[in-house]
């Protein structure tokens, strides 16, 4: 039976636990007023804890292979855990008492959504604002008033708006969107968004250019990067790829020296989002290791149609790790559905004029208009054993591994269905870093990928303003986050208790570690097998650089090959050292002699640079010396127009009633056919008026992905800008339907002695039926004939 506390008890126990400086040497019990229950329960909480029984296991190889769950003790009431014994005290602002085991800021972005809908204009204080157009003064003529705090607060917030765009991918667009699984890989990995088929991960998409500042152009010959941040339900997994494979450089080392060589010349700060300069081919003219991203890079891969469609790798070989702790290395692949289409050079240079924010506009429209743009993710599953019977060596991010080796595996499926509501918000603000994993997911001893990870957290801390960015909303996880770290920068948790810190028993241990429950590191990885010397040096097999350079060169079509020796010639027609021209030709020479001898006749090298010494001279046999997946051509989609454009040119001499068809069957497919006439608005056309939104003045014809003339006038024929709207189109190889005396038209634009009826992507036909308008949709969504380049172009 308890012994009942005298009155004298309770006021020696009320009196010491108000005092935050010391205390008695011991602490009575079953006290009910606040400040004396909560000393007692605490006394109770922290006795409860009286050694750290997870301490021994800190010590050894046991211990670290399976951690132990921190040790807890249950609080007799929520008390002893409080800040304060005022908490209880509620405001408007203050509001109540924390939920508890409940870190509010964590929600759907709909807690810091804004409307402002019937709202009057405030202060960031709150504070109604009767003027917002006129600064206070002294009289009508007088001199502004520095009292004038609305004026202060509303310049000071503008000139402190920007925050420091990103050193690489500056220019970039985002969106949300879902990934869902469609085979569950629980016996391979735990990794959350893989456990069943059916399972919805929310993801936020980045793509972006990596060389140009933020305004640069969307179109520019460059990687593009492609960053997806799975909000899953055990912490968020970011992964951070690009939209070819492999890489510069072999070491995290090695980054700033390629970062300052690609971006502009720092004596005049030119040229622009472009490596056509001396100080980029100098750097990877001296690096061998550089020539197989190169031709990746001078492919169309560096030029996209659209961010819809282009392919995303995640670059590295990570691991997929399961229940038992069992490792699988593993690849990424995003794959869309809109299959890989990309553009031509010279259409390239011509939208970064008309429309610098081409693929970014594209992305916007495409999902705003149901056309979302889906990716399926594909996995290369292999074993170490496999890895090591390579050829190459699988942690080299300049070298990738052939589809014929190990084939992808489709596991799921990504859709991005909704645009941000703030760019700076939301796609400026996103911060992804390649460390940020979970439980199913590790890394491997891919130095790149080491550097990597150190490198992306590091930049986001000055970028974002300090070590809390992880509390913005769009970073913030959708599950629950609980530690002890606290203050900097914008904090916007407010933390309740006074314990900061573990082990601790004032909180009863918590938050606690999750032992074997937590995210585990692989305990032993088999590249470390060759030893633990500390020494700055590579494996053999990362010495080898053209195997692969050559074998995505031979693995791309005639066409292909013809736009990378293209791009190689301008890049180095750009630079102003001839011998930094000729060491790259020299290098080259090792891919391919006959190659080489292409890009060095465009450049009038005559002879030939002697072939530059490889670090091996006797490469191993590759497994693969052709890839059919490598090519673009390799995956021409589904077949969709969802989200195209096509030009509906117009005039008094259109058909309208074939246009208005035509314009809807592209419609219903998802697409959008524009009526484009000499100037936008009412055009009398033959059987009604057509709204023209558009003008072959203002929308020129590279901005469109194919062009149909349903009739044409005789204005039409003498309209300068509408032969320059055939003739692109038709040297960009896209399709082209023309009908009555359109036909004429387009064949008086057309190089002299062409056969039209060769030429599969032209339609011209005097009266279009049904089959027609068919065929030439079916045109549209059909990768592009390159049958009609020639080089250089004909007139």
């Amino acid at each position: 039976m308890t012994k009942k506390k005298s009155v004298a008890d309770a006021t020696s126990a009320e009196a010491a636990a108000r005092n935050t400086d010391s205390g008695p040497a011991t602490v009575p019990e079953g006290m009910d007023t606040p400040a004396a229950a909560k000393a007692g329960q605490t006394q109770q909480l922290a006795a409860a804890m009286p050694d750290n029984p997870a301490k021994p296991s800190e010590y050894g190889e046991a211990g670290g292979l399976a951690p132990s769950v921190g040790a807890t003790a249950e609080a007799a009431s929520r008390l002893p855990l409080a800040s304060a014994l005022s908490e209880e005290n509620s405001s408007a602002k203050t509001g109540t008492v924390a939920p508890a085991g409940r870190n509010n800021t964590i929600d759907t972005l709909d807690r810091v959504r804004v409307d402002s809908t019937g709202q009057v204009l405030t202060t960031n204080q709150g504070v109604p604002i009767s003027d917002n157009q006129n600064t206070l003064s002294a009289g009508v003529r007088g001199p502004a008033l520095l009292e004038d705090f609305i004026l202060r607060e509303k310049l000071t917030h503008f000139d402190h708006e920007r925050i420091p765009e990103r050193v690489v991918h500056a220019r970039g667009s985002g969106a949300h969107g879902y990934f869902e699984c469609t085979e569950a890989l629980s016996d391979i990995t735990r990794a959350a968004p893989f456990q069943q088929v059916g399972k919805k991960t929310p993801v936020f998409v980045r793509f972006s250019t990596v060389q140009g500042e933020r305004g640069s152009k969307d179109t520019a010959r460059d990687v593009r990067g492609f960053a997806v941040k799975f909000y899953t339900d055990e912490g968020n997994w970011d992964l951070v790829g690009n939209n070819m494979p492999v890489f510069f450089i072999q070491d995290a080392m090695k980054f700033p020296d390629l970062v300052h060589a690609v971006k502009p010349e720092p004596h005049h700060q030119m040229p622009q989002a472009a490596s056509a300069h001396d100080t980029f081919w100098d750097f990877v003219s001296l690096m061998p290791e550089s020539t197989h991203m190169l031709m990746w890079q001078m492919s169309d891969r560096a030029i996209p149609r659209s961010f819809a469609t282009m392919q995303g790798f995640g670059v590295h070989t990570f691991r997929f790790v399961n229940a038992e702790g069992k490792a699988t290395l593993v690849k990424f692949h995003w794959l869309p559905l809109a299959g890989t289409h990309s553009l031509v050079w010279d259409e390239a240079v011509k939208i970064s004029g008309a429309d610098p924010d081409f693929n970014r506009r594209d992305l916007w429209e495409r999902i705003d208009s149901g056309a979302y743009p889906q990716w399926d993710l594909a996995v290369q599953l292999f074993t170490e054993e496999q890895a090591e019977s390579f050829s190459f060596d699988v942690l080299d991010s300049t070298k990738l591994i052939p589809e014929e080796l190990v084939p992808l595996r489709v596991i799921g499926r990504m859709t991005l269905d909704r645009n941000p509501d703030n760019f700076f918000a939301e796609t400026e603000q996103v911060a992804f870093c390649i460390a940020n994993v979970i439980r199913g997911i590790d890394f491997t001893n891919d130095p790149l990928l080491a550097g990597r990870i150190h490198s992306y957290l590091d930049t986001q801390l000055l970028r974002l303003g300090g070590p809390n960015f992880h509390e913005i909303p769009i970073n913030a996880p959708v599950v629950q986050v609980h530690n002890n770290q606290r203050d900097g920068f914008h904090r916007q948790a407010i933390p309740r208790g006074r314990v900061a810190y573990e082990p601790n028993s004032l909180a009863g241990g918590c938050p606690f570690q999750a032992g074997m429950q937590g995210y585990m590191t692989v305990p032993a990885r088999e590249e470390n097998r060759e030893g633990t010397a500390k020494i700055r040096a590579k494996p053999e097999k990362f010495a080898e650089h053209y195997v692969q350079a050559r074998l995505f060169l031979d693995s791309q079509t005639p066409a292909e090959q013809a736009h990378i020796a293209a791009a190689f010639r301008f890049e180095l027609s750009k630079v102003t050292v001839p011998a930094v021209r000729e060491r790259m030709v020299a290098s080259l020479r090792n891919v391919s002699e006959e190659f080489a001898a292409q890009v060095g006749k465009g450049l009038g090298m005559d002879p030939l640079p002697a072939p530059l010494t490889p670090v091996v001279p006797n490469p191993p046999k590759p497994e693969v010396m052709r890839s059919e997946f490598l090519s673009l051509m390799a995956r021409p989609g589904d077949g969709s127009i969802a989200g195209r454009k096509v030009a509906i040119v117009v005039g008094s001499g259109t058909d309208a009633a074939l246009a208005r068809e035509l314009q809807k069957a592209l419609l219903a497919r998802g697409a959008v056919g524009r009526f484009v006439g000499t100037h936008i608005g009412a055009v009398a056309a033959q059987g009604g008026t057509l709204d023209a939104d558009a003008s072959t003045e203002n929308s020129p014809a590279y901005l469109f992905d194919a062009l149909a003339i349903p009739g044409a006038d005789e204005q039409m024929g003498i309209d300068g800008h509408l032969d320059e709207f055939v003739r692109d189109t038709y040297r960009h190889c896209k399709p082209i339907l023309a009908t009555g005396g359109a036909g004429d038209l387009v064949r008086r634009v057309l190089p002299a002695g062409l056969d039209t009826a060769q030429d599969q992507a032209l339609v011209l036909q005097e009266a279009a039926g049904q089959e027609a308008l068919e065929r030439f949709v079916t045109l549209v969504g059909a990768p592009r004939d390159f049958a009609r380049e020639t080089d250089p172009p004909r007139v």
